[in-house]
């Protein structure tokens, strides 16, 4: 039986134009295209890192939230020790769907590099790892709904097995303009004792 407990240090929630940290409405915008919205938080947070404008909408939406989660980790003397663990339900099917179109009209056809190198779910954890330096263990799993459990239970495993410091987890679901990221810190130390009841009372808020 586990008896080692793990912490969430910070959360973050970005939904229907607003992002929450820490249970607190840090940006809240009219409704707005998902383009546009994620322009405006990037410019309200100084983000400076060109290469997001060049991302997916669900690149953009998990690079976001792990901003402002990771932000305060940066330190060039030592290195990010942070393990990625994400998840959504709809995979990259939103980007598949742009590419496919861009190959299945015989009159227009070209098939995008730019659009076809985020064919895959888990670019969005390249995009992360690259901006903060992260050289740690990152996955990325597919479930048909958000799985506090199994989140909690690999978080866990990675923790107490000394293969991250700490681990950032997401789910990141973005399909068609509906969009939901749920992101938090998970260390041996903080303010929430990390558990499926935490995980499932912050991600309803």
């Amino acid at each position: 039986m586990r008896t080692n407990k793990t912490y969430i240090q910070s959360y973050c929630t970005i939904q229907n134009n607003e992002i929450i940290l820490n249970g607190d409405a840090v940006l809240k915008l009219e409704s707005i295209p998902f383009s546009d919205f994620s322009k405006k938080a990037y410019q309200n947070f100084e983000m400076n890192y060109p290469k997001f404008f060049k991302m997916d909408n669900l690149s953009k939406l998990a690079f976001l939230g792990a901003e402002l989660l990771l932000k305060s980790e940066n330190d060039s003397d030592k290195e990010n020790n942070t393990a990625l663990v994400f998840a959504n339900k709809s995979s990259s099917l939103d980007t598949d769907v742009k590419y496919q179109n861009s190959i299945s009209d015989k009159e227009e056809y070209y098939p995008s590099p730019a659009v076809f190198v985020y064919t895959l779910p888990n670019i969005c954890l390249g995009e992360i790892s690259i901006r903060h330096q992260l050289k740690s263990e990152n996955s990325f799993f597919i479930f048909a709904d958000f799985n506090p459990v199994f989140m909690e239970q690999y978080s866990n495993i990675l923790l107490e097995t000394n293969k991250a410091d700490k681990v950032l987890c997401g789910w990141v679901e973005y399909y068609n303009e509906q969009y939901t990221a749920f992101l938090y810190l998970v260390a041996k130390e903080g303010d929430f004792l990390h558990n499926e009841q935490t995980l499932i009372k912050l991600y309803n808020k």
